[in-house]
């Protein structure tokens, strides 16, 4: 804040220090008469219990000084009174004339029984002091003028009170006042101070505050989010054969084998059964008003989360009868959605269970007729299961007749921190308005009516009504409560592998460790960070592949242009076998690509993070970020990539020097220390420059092409 200081009378400072030694001297002398008027009670009291008249009612004066001579009193009191004048006299700087007022107090006195001497001493004192106290009153009278604090009238009133209360003061002085030693060094002492210390400045301070220290708050979590269900994050360590995991369908089994699975992951034996738990009632909740918990799980990546929840529906549905949409995976990506459609493909074979796949990849007419069939009686559902991104879901339904989610049981919402962060709240909204619609089918609403969840009462337990239950996953879940609040999560529970190990020292003590990690990553990676400048950004990654001889490479950037140039690039250098993966390129043409890559015909993959998030990708030996992430959940999301189902990978990011600083304190942040620094010296890139140099030049003409291209 801001300290403002305010010259209350500017240009005028000697006249108001003037003024303020004015006031300190009548506050002074006004102390001396009252310090006056008290020694001359007492030594009236004295004298009265001595045996002497009083001097107020008697005509002697106060009884003698035993062994002192007549009028000795009266000559000292002169005497004392002639100091006290010169001492004032003193502490003023200007003399004024005696006042009418002065010459009639002055007359007054003489009226009474005094004598002459005595007349004229109380008179040069009452002047003297009278003097002192009108230059006082006249420089009041400036400050009130010039300050135009009080209007002409009070003015006046106020000089005329001060005149009066003056002249009564000095007419008790006259009558008590009794100098002595002490009051002559008191002036003395007052008017050497008022020469050696100056007054103080005029100057005040205003807006001025305490400052206090601010209490740091502590954050408070909920209980499921504070005391979550820990998962081993050690893949190869704690395998669990599949034969182990209790509530397993023996046809599940049996396909498990067949697909060569005879262990499961940590993280698939704990959510498993607890889903199968929470559907152990069937697809009704019971009497009692049985609701299952909702499910969040936070593992890295290729720690098998896609089989943690398709395992547990393909098993709860089963039995169904009638096909109706009962299981939605909600996935924010196309590529991702591929795949997890496929895995569901793997099990529901042989089952009559139908999965559609919705992400725009089909027209909108071929996909509504994947979804419904209409009949005589009405519309029909053809899908069990559906996998979707939400901006094809939210289409569906709002505009495809006859889509209901009314009997929907499960909703899937995998990557869900960037299903939160992307603003997908609103489909997310919309899913559960549709599940919980009331529809008229012939009587039997009020058999099977679904309604919104809420408090237990006689009336909501007369019937049986399916539950909603939400199953979150995602390797950077957000410990947030306000965002984790906004998808209405029911008694949720956390399985997570983020957490502290206890690890045993040689001596015998345990101790914590990574207690400060937010993120895990996969156990087998590597992970390196090379510093450069921005020019050799592009000779170093043809150095790995080159030299380093660097086999299936996956290079993030951070845009598709980027991207697309990037790989024009390494194409018109040479030697690599190079792709590009970005949504430049039309889905066909990307699923190619990814096969190829995945069989080995493409060395080097060029892509944006569309590959980053949940995307298989097989035999993945190296991840290389052309461009340094700028979030740590990219940078997680963007390794995760290798090193998948226990194996082994390596993650090399290349970081501008300026960027050096920011991006190892990001990691740091996470918890991430293991990182190494490998620097790539600049005589094993100068073999590259010369043919680099060409390949600049035949980039330069080939964009100047696709720009022509464009504009035609």
């Amino acid at each position: 804040m801001a300290l403002f200081c305010i010259n209350r009378y500017g240009g005028e400072e000697e006249q108001e220090e003037g003024a303020e030694a004015k006031e300190r001297a009548r506050a002074l002398l006004e102390r001396l008469r009252q310090q006056a008027k008290a020694r001359q009670l007492r030594k009236q009291r004295e004298a009265h219990a001595g045996g002497g008249e009083d001097e107020l009612t008697g005509a002697t004066g106060p009884a003698p000084i035993p062994g002192g001579e007549p009028g000795v009193g009266k000559r000292k009191k002169e005497s004392d009174e002639q100091p006290c004048a010169q001492g004032l006299k003193k502490l003023k700087k200007k003399r004024q004339p005696c006042s009418s007022s002065e010459e009639r107090a002055g007359t007054e006195e003489a009226g009474d029984g005094s004598t002459p001497s005595k007349k004229k001493e109380n008179r040069k004192s009452k002047v003297r002091q009278e003097r002192t106290e009108a230059d006082s009153e006249e420089h009041i009278e400036q400050k009130e003028n010039r300050n135009n604090f009080k209007n002409k009238s009070s003015e006046r009133k106020k000089r005329d009170e001060e005149t009066e209360g003056a002249e009564t003061r000095e007419e008790e002085n006259s009558e008590k006042a009794e100098g002595n030693q002490s009051t002559k060094e008191e002036l003395s002492l007052a008017a050497s101070e008022e020469g050696a210390n100056p007054p103080p400045s005029s100057l005040v301070v205003l807006g001025d505050y305490d400052r206090k220290p601010v209490q740091k708050v502590q954050p408070f979590l909920p209980q499921w989010l504070a005391q979550p269900k820990l998962v081993q994050k050690r893949i190869k360590d704690n395998l669990i054969p599949i034969g182990d995991v209790p509530g397993i369908h023996p046809r599940l089994l049996k396909k498990l084998q067949m697909n060569g699975i005879e262990s499961f992951f940590p993280v698939q034996a704990e959510v498993i059964p607890a889903i199968l738990q929470g559907a152990s009632n069937g697809y009704l909740m019971g009497q009692g008003g049985y609701r299952p918990r909702d499910i969040c799980v936070s593992a890295p990546t290729g720690s098998g989360k896609t089989l943690s929840f398709v395992i547990p529906i393909v098993q709860v549905l089963l039995d169904r009868v009638v096909c109706q949409v009962r299981a939605l995976v909600v996935l924010p990506t196309k590529e991702l959605a591929q795949q997890v459609s496929k895995v569901f493909n793997i099990y529901t074979d042989g089952t009559g269970l139908k999965v559609v796949l919705i992400t725009g990849q089909k027209s909108f007419a071929k996909e509504q007729e994947m979804l419904v069939q209409k009949k005589v009686t009405g519309y029909c559902s053809l899908a069990d299961i559906i996998v979707a991104t939400p901006g094809r879901l939210t289409d569906h339904i709002s505009q495809t007749p006859g889509f209901s989610l009314t009997q929907l049981r499960f909703l899937i919402i995998d990557e869900a921190d960037r299903m939160i962060d992307d603003m997908h709240q609103n489909c997310l909204n919309q899913i559960v308005k549709a599940a919980f619609q009331v529809e008229n089918y012939a009587g039997f609403n009020l058999l099977f009516q679904r309604t919104k969840p809420g408090p237990i009462t006689a009336a909501s337990s007369c019937y049986p009504q399916m539950p909603l239950q939400k199953l979150l996953f995602s390797a950077t879940l957000t410990q947030d409560p306000e965002k984790l609040q906004q998808l209405d999560l029911f008694q949720p529970r956390l399985f997570t592998s983020v957490y502290s190990e206890k690890k045993t020292l040689g001596d015998g003590t345990e101790t914590e460790q990574d207690t400060n990690k937010k993120y895990t990553l996969p156990e087998g990676l590597s992970q390196c960070y090379v510093p450069c400048d921005l020019n050799s950004k592009p000779l170093l990654l043809l150095h790995f592949m080159l030299k380093m001889k660097f086999t299936r490479v996956l290079c993030f950037t951070n845009s598709r242009e980027a991207s697309h140039r990037l790989f024009l690039l390494i194409q018109a250098f040479g030697g690599v076998t190079v792709a590009e993966f970005s949504s430049r390129l039309p889905p066909n043409e990307r699923q190619r690509t990814m096969k190829e890559f995945e069989q080995g015909k493409i060395q080097l993959l060029i892509s944006t993070d569309a590959t980053a998030r949940g995307i298989d990708v097989k035999e993945v030996n190296y991840v290389i970020n052309y461009d340094a992430p700028q979030f740590i959940r990219t940078y997680i999301h963007r390794v995760g990539r290798t090193a998948r189902a226990g194996k082994a990978g390596v993650a090399f990011s290349l970081v501008l020097r300026i960027q050096e600083r920011r991006f190892l304190r990001m990691l740091r942040d996470a918890g991430i220390q293991d990182i190494k620094k490998h620097p790539v010296k600049g005589n094993s890139l100068k073999p590259l420059v010369q043919q680099y140099e060409e390949a600049l030049s035949k980039l330069e003409k080939t964009v100047k092409n696709e720009r022509a291209q464009k504009r035609a």
